[in-house]
């Protein structure tokens, strides 16, 4: 492929180029393009034979008009065991977050970051105050629920997002710990839970929260078709609510907005659900062992993932576009460079689950790429010269205040409560969810703060303002899997960290740690007390407690003073809680 090809990518704001550009900059015949890790396909679905149906009746999918919304709406309600007034479909999943930010999101929306780029930029398009919530490179991207209801009573943000599995890391929550989160945001307008990439995960039995939210007057969620079956160029996905809110997006949708290749692949669904299950259970499969080879690598970190896809950080010293280019045109495989997702950076690349073959071409192209002949050294930063990062000058300023640049403020902010902690508190390996790449050991914040705090340390008065990276010499030690012993316990978080007084950052002598017996532990009243009663909203505009706002992460100036925070049919068909059941 030419160089023209990855320009495409410097061409795009907040997505990838879509294939069919790929293809037509390269001159490609059809099917001749990269093997793609850059879309969240289901590989496995749909199968051949159904490829081949659909094929020879392409003549009239195409010629005549689809059925109404109604009909085809009522049909998937069947296979899903859903009531068709809980429901609306939508030409994609995109379709419906557009409705839902004009008719039920009045004047901000809470989201963490990063996550799909049309939670932050659609509302921000009409003008709403979203406020973001920066999910940490130091904590493996966990989103604290407890924490990010603080933040949104702080904010006083009216509606609320969640994405489960988050995309680009994959990050879960249980079940119950979302049911907690939806009771917690009882006052709020609107609380969406995007299950996208739900079907995917294995860490719980029924992990949708689709029949909850229909019993609950603000909650929302959102699901989407063309991942979970593999055709995105098929525009289709559903919303689940209760009646009134479904049917006030319901009623705004064009009769037809779905296309007959929508019907036609609603209407074949009865009689494939044995092959779409195990679709699903090879994805599972897939990706364990996928994690397994990308976490040999030297210097790479792989995040758990309850999607599709897998997170991954590179090593030190390579930069995210210069490796995505050349896996394109060296290799022929093409990745997902996260650098224009607002919360992440260059050093990040987001990766498909696929088949054992496909990994195995991706794995030996990064080899190449990431070491060279051997496994010594990175690939370099691009030149200076070069100015390209994430596309966005007001993106990588924010980086280079917290997850590009070592987390600085938020270890600033978390130091107090490090103070008294017991020194093997702090090294504690943080646990994985599900099935995946267990996260490496915290290091400890006091440590931490010797080296990346806002105050200089005496041992780096000689070290330039930013350190460059420097090529690895050496394998590092890959964390190795734990074995697996059923669902992990939501912890109880921590209070919020108070913002650290100017006085009160001069260093100072650290006192000996304190026993543990000897620290009093107030027993908490139920699951519930970690969320804190409403405090009154924050004037628009004015950052709570770390918070960002749209405008200064998408504005050109203001963003200095910011601080960064811490179906029932003859075969087994999947329900809407992704478990099979038999009708």
């Amino acid at each position: 492929m030419s160089g023209n090809v990855t320009s495409l990518f410097r061409s795009t704001t907040a997505h990838s180029p879509s294939m069919a550009a790929l293809a037509r900059e390269s001159g490609e015949t059809a099917g001749a393009g990269p093997v793609d890790f850059c879309i969240p396909c289901n590989p496995y679905f749909p199968t051949p034979a159904m490829f081949d149906e659909m094929a020879g009746r392409l003549r009239d999918i195409i010629t005549y008009y689809p059925s109404s919304a109604d009909t085809i709406t009522a049909e998937l309600c069947g296979l899903l065991q859903l009531p068709p007034q809980c429901v609306a479909m939508g030409n994609g999943s995109t379709e419906l977050i557009t409705w839902i930010d004009h008719l039920l999101v009045r004047e901000s929306l809470a989201v963490p970051v990063p996550t799909f780029g049309r939670w932050t930029d659609q509302p921000m398009e009409t003008g709403k105050r979203v406020d973001m919530f920066p999910l940490q490179e130091s904590s493996g991207f966990t989103l604290d629920l407890a924490r990010y209801a603080e933040f949104i009573r702080a904010r006083g943000t009216r509606a609320v997002v969640v994405c489960n599995p988050n995309n680009p890391d994959g990050g879960y929550q249980t079940k119950q710990a979302l049911v907690q989160f939806m009771d917690a945001m009882a006052d709020r307008d609107l609380v969406v839970i995007d299950e996208s990439f739900l079907e995917f995960a294995d860490a719980e039995a029924e992990p949708s929260v689709v029949q909850e939210a229909m019993l609950r007057p603000n909650v929302v969620v959102l699901r989407s078709l063309g991942k979970n079956f593999g055709l995105h160029g098929i525009r289709f996905g559903y919303l689940v609510a209760n009646p009134a809110l479904a049917g006030r997006v319901r009623s705004m949708l064009p009769k037809w907005n779905l296309n007959s290749f929508a019907e036609h692949v609603v209407f074949m669904l009865r009689d494939h659900g044995a092959e779409y299950a195990q679709s699903l259970h090879q994805v599972r499969r897939d990706r364990l062992e996928m994690s397994g080879q990308l976490a040999a690598l030297p210097g790479l970190t792989v995040y758990p993932s309850q999607g599709n896809f897998l997170f991954v950080r590179l090593p030190v010293g390579a930069e995210g576009t210069v490796v995505r280019d050349r896996m394109l045109t060296e290799h022929r495989v093409l990745v997902r460079e996260c650098g224009n997702k607002i919360g992440s950076s260059s050093r990040f690349l987001r990766l498909v689950v696929r088949p054992q073959p496909d990994v195995r071409r991706l794995v030996s192209g990064m080899e190449q790429v990431l070491y060279g002949a051997g496994r010594g050294a990175a690939v370099p930063e691009p030149a200076a010269v070069n100015g390209y990062s994430s596309g966005t000058a007001a993106v990588d300023r924010l980086m280079s205040e917290t997850n590009g640049k070592g987390m600085r403020a938020v270890t600033a902010q978390n130091a107090p409560a490090a103070i008294g902690a017991a020194p093997a508190a702090a090294a504690v390996a943080a646990p994985a969810v599900g099935t995946g790449t267990p996260l490496p050991a915290a290091v400890p914040v006091a440590a931490a703060a010797a080296t990346v705090g806002p105050v200089p340390m005496p041992v780096a008065a000689a070290a330039p303002p930013v350190p460059q990276p420097t090529p690895y010499e050496s394998p590092a030690p890959v964390p190795q899997p734990a074995p697996y012993q059923g669902p992990v316990p939501v912890p109880q978080p921590a209070p919020y960290p108070q913002p650290v007084p100017a006085a009160a950052a001069v260093p100072a002598p650290a006192p000996a740690p304190v026993p543990v017996a000897a620290v009093p532990v107030a027993p908490m009243a139920s699951p519930m007390a970690a969320y804190p009663p409403p405090t009154g909203p924050t004037p628009p505009g004015v950052p709570a407690r770390g918070g960002l706002t749209a405008a200064q992460v998408r504005g050109t100036n203001g963003l200095e003073s910011v601080q960064a925070a811490g179906r029932p049919g003859p075969q087994s068909w999947p329900n809407a809680a992704g478990m099979g059941q038999v009708g």
